[in-house]
């Protein structure tokens, strides 16, 4: 969206969420806040000119006054300010199926849909029942214009349960600033002070730690097993982790995005701890596998579809000893030769390049819905 923003007038509104998780969560006192923070700001420009919307709405998408409310509320908020900043026949792109409300509600000229996520498999950051988000879902497949899929395994998966959305669905993988994650080797960066101090080696992360998505047992595991072995966890996360009482866990918050080339430097490998029995996990295109891969430092996961084609580029441990086995590997027999592969595995996958090709896209959507109008 920030390239998109550069030549286009953009309105991001965050976030519809999926709904609050119980209240006997860890996590529901830590989503409201958040929540609660995003409202005091409204609306305001960020990067680009980009507007980032975080309007008012009622979690409740289980019931159908929840979902009659938010339909008044977020047309009437994003109305408001379409007006206010001149938006007349927007490109609607909506990325969370609770959502649809919003359609043809905004005299949009085209609608997209992008799936991210097995959404109906998530019950873990929300209580929203899941015939609920699937009727969702499934609204959104038949009314978008242009279906876009994040992950191989969910989109191979619709498209032989629905073959009648071959023809307006596509692939669009998750991309890589990749100049910016390069720079982890290829400059010398000053250690930030709050890893200066962690003995080596490291095993860095950096992503949404949540206790849900992250083995925790398997980095008990392998705590105990190398107790020289640090790991460092970059993120934010909604309630204490049980192993941050580990003496070598350390949990550093979230970073500025700038500064994650700096951190990365710091790591003797990238690792992807996430758990593997959970589905919504499987379905997963983990952005910051390709941040990792862009880096250079060797990388360690746990299996996930999205980057099985990839192994022996990156390193895919298959049980907590298989896992310590890979780190063992990366950090005594990892090459120059195989930095430059992992390098040159993600170099042309850029956010430019996803850019052009949604460009590409909307421009033929525009046309489409132009040349209707014009022959009615």
């Amino acid at each position: 969206m920030r390239r998109l923003a550069r030549q286009n007038r953009v309105m991001f509104v965050n976030s519809i969420s999926m709904g609050l998780p119980s209240i006997r969560s860890r996590d529901f006192w830590g989503k409201i806040k958040r929540k609660l923070r995003s409202y005091m700001k409204f609306a305001r420009r960020a990067e680009e000119g980009i507007l980032v919307v975080s309007p008012i709405t009622v979690p409740f998408y289980s019931s159908r006054w929840g979902r009659a409310l938010n339909r008044i509320l977020l047309a009437a908020q994003i109305k408001l300010l379409m007006i206010a900043f001149d938006f007349r026949d927007p490109v609607l792109w909506i990325a969370i199926p609770t959502a649809r409300d919003m359609v043809g509600r905004l005299d949009e000229c085209a609608l997209i849909y992008q799936v991210s996520d097995k959404y109906d498999a998530n019950w873990m950051d929300h209580a929203t029942a899941k015939a609920a988000i699937a009727a969702m879902h499934a609204d959104m497949l038949t009314s978008a214009d242009l279906i876009y899929y994040s992950g191989r395994k969910l989109f191979e998966e619709e498209m032989i349960a629905r073959p009648e959305l071959k023809a307006k669905s596509k692939m669009l993988r998750q991309a890589v600033d990749f100049d910016h994650f390069a720079g982890t080797t290829s400059r010398e960066w000053p250690a930030p002070e709050d890893i200066r101090a962690i003995a080596r080696p490291r095993l860095g992360y950096f992503g949404q730690v949540d206790g849900w998505l992250i083995d925790q047992e398997l980095i008990r595991y392998v705590s105990r097993e190398r107790a020289d072995w640090q790991w460092v966890l970059i993120g934010l996360k909604a309630s204490r982790l049980d192993i941050e009482d580990l003496p070598n866990v350390r949990h550093l918050g979230s970073k500025p995005y700038l500064e994650m080339p700096r951190y990365a430097a710091g790591f003797d490998v990238c690792v992807l701890p996430w758990v593997t029995d959970n589905e919504f996990v499987s379905y997963g295109s983990a952005i910051k596998v390709r941040e990792y891969l862009a880096t250079g430092k060797p990388v360690v996961i746990t299996p996930l579809y999205e980057y099985e084609s990839l192994d022996g580029i990156l390193r895919i441990a298959r049980g907590y000893d298989d896992f310590i086995a890979k780190i063992e590997d990366a950090l005594s027999r990892d090459t120059e030769e195989q930095r430059q592969a992992r390098q040159q595995s993600v170099r042309n996958s850029t956010w430019d390049v996803r850019a052009e090709e949604v460009s590409e896209d909307i421009a033929r959507l525009i046309e489409l819905h132009r040349g209707k109008r014009t022959s009615h």
